[in-house]
């Protein structure tokens, strides 16, 4: 069973910074991408970034720029340093596994933005 486990969100001012974490219980290579959403209370889940196996990175248009997705091979994990934070981006993170038709998320983590 794949297990993916948040972590690094809290409450940060607005223009500040946090680093979310996903530890991933198996070799991150096993998946065709690793990334993350979002989902803020009465919106729809959202993605917001994600590298797929060969190391590529996209981006939704509101965290790029700001945000940026990265991985340490060794350790499984898939990191989002998360820069310039906005009201806006107060949301509950989930980090996301997938591999051909199979999606795999994390329990989330929350992320709150003090204007």
């Amino acid at each position: 069973q794949v297990q993916l486990v948040e972590s690094g969100g809290g409450l940060v001012q607005a223009v500040g910074s946090l680093r979310l974490s996903c530890a991933v219980s198996e070799n991150i290579f096993n998946f065709n991408s690793v990334g993350w959403y979002r989902q803020a209370p009465g919106n729809q889940r959202e993605w917001v970034a994600r590298i797929n196996v060969g190391g590529r990175t996209t981006y939704s248009d509101s965290a790029k720029g700001r945000f940026t997705i990265s991985r340490d091979n060794g350790l499984n994990t898939v990191n989002l340093q998360m820069n310039g934070l906005k009201s806006e981006d107060t949301a509950v993170y989930y980090c996301n596994a997938t591999i051909l038709s199979h999606n795999y998320w994390g329990q989330g983590t929350q992320v709150t933005v003090s204007s």
